[in-house]
């Protein structure tokens, strides 16, 4: 293995919840409630890409100008990045933003799954508008009326 595959493994598996498992014969996944949040390339010599993974807009546009990281194949429109070279980023930085791929995967996945995992909900769902059940209701419901039929 590769040296940077042992500390992005050890990394990606730290992070609660993740599981690794690999799929396409040359590619190590890494999961959340089987979503991928990173994958690593183990066959070097079948893709130039080292390591992949999800980032907001705003950063895909930001990383795609560093020389040695471009948009990933097949999952650039989801604002995938991959890396060529694992010295266009120093270390930490690649294990934070691993990690805000991470958490963006984890506040994609449904309320309930994220309640599964034992993680707080979206933040989205703090700001979620009280639904009707909850107001109370002044009105009192009306008899339906009798629907003429034409001949």
């Amino acid at each position: 293995m590769s040296s940077y595959l042992d500390w992005v493994r050890a990394f990606c598996l730290s992070l609660p919840h993740a599981t690794e498992d690999v799929q396409w014969e040359h590619d190590l996944l890494f999961r959340i409630a089987g979503k991928m949040f990173c994958v690593a390339n183990l066959e070097p010599g079948m893709s130039p890409t080292k390591i992949a993974f999800k980032c907001t807009q705003e950063k895909f546009a930001e990383l795609t100008e560093i020389e040695g990281i471009i948009p990933a194949p097949y999952m650039a429109r989801n604002h995938w990045v991959a890396m060529l070279d694992m010295s266009a980023l120093r270390q930490p930085e690649i294990k934070e933003l691993i990690q805000e791929s991470y958490q963006l995967i984890l506040e994609k996945l449904p309320k309930k799954t994220q309640a599964g995992l034992g993680s707080k909900p979206a933040a989205k769902a703090a700001k979620a508008k009280p639904s009707r059940a909850k107001l109370p209701v002044k009105t009192k419901a009306k008899p339906l009326r009798a629907v003429k039929r034409r001949k």
